[in-house]
């Protein structure tokens, strides 16, 4: 995964592991896998910056004290924490995380919601979400079409309403949700959008920076 990153121009990887209850990766189990992926990926002198994350449940990001859940944060920022958007139903008491995350001083970036039956039949219901200061977060295989039309039709109406701020590849394997994020770029058909949600907005995250403004 780390070749075919950097073969498609990757230059830097967030490894985000499921912190959910069939997955329930300890922040401790994070940065040991980070430490190992890190040597394998410079052993095997791939051109590449690994950084931490996770995927978070939010039955899950509730019940994580504040001090882990930074730890857990998206590239390694101690603002932005990754939390995964149900695939079914409307993710209840979303909102209320938010605030209380808010109060923490901590943002929320919501993984994949185009992929949620919900927002497939009526994207604008994230509004509020964003209106309350979250980020969206697009899969890469959603916005080219490899996850279906109505994915990739969400993708785009998010984009048209200006209610996505990242592209991710989402991937779990080699052969599962190619890794590469060009196909997504040229999908989009602005190169200046592409940047800022390949480049600009994951920069700032990174770099503990201001968002850039949409271009």
């Amino acid at each position: 995964m780390a070749r075919l990153a950097a073969a498609d121009g990757t230059r830097m990887l967030a490894a985000t592991p499921h912190v959910r209850d069939d997955y329930p990766t300890s922040a401790e189990q994070m940065e040991r896998g980070l430490a190992d992926v890190r040597a394998a990926v410079d052993a095997a002198r791939i051109e590449l910056e690994v950084v931490p994350g996770g995927e978070i449940a939010l039955e899950q990001a509730g019940r994580l004290e504040p001090g882990d859940l930074r730890r857990f944060g998206l590239g390694g920022s101690d603002r932005w924490l990754l939390v995964e958007f149900p695939y079914e139903g409307w993710p209840l008491g979303l909102q209320q995380l938010g605030q209380a995350f808010a109060a923490d001083g901590l943002g929320v970036v919501l993984a994949h919601p185009e992929r949620n039956g919900e927002v497939q039949g009526r994207p604008t219901r994230l509004q509020e979400f964003v209106d309350a200061g979250m980020l969206v977060q697009l899969t890469a295989a959603s916005v080219d079409g490899r996850l279906g039309r109505r994915a990739q039709a969400a993708s785009r109406t998010l984009l048209e309403l200006g209610l996505a701020h990242l592209i991710a590849s989402d991937a779990h394997a080699p052969s599962v949700r190619a890794i590469g994020l060009s196909g997504a770029v040229q999908e989009v058909r602005d190169p200046e959008l592409a940047r800022w949600l390949t480049q600009g907005v994951p920069g700032a995250i990174v770099d503990g920076t201001e968002l850039p403004q949409r271009p």
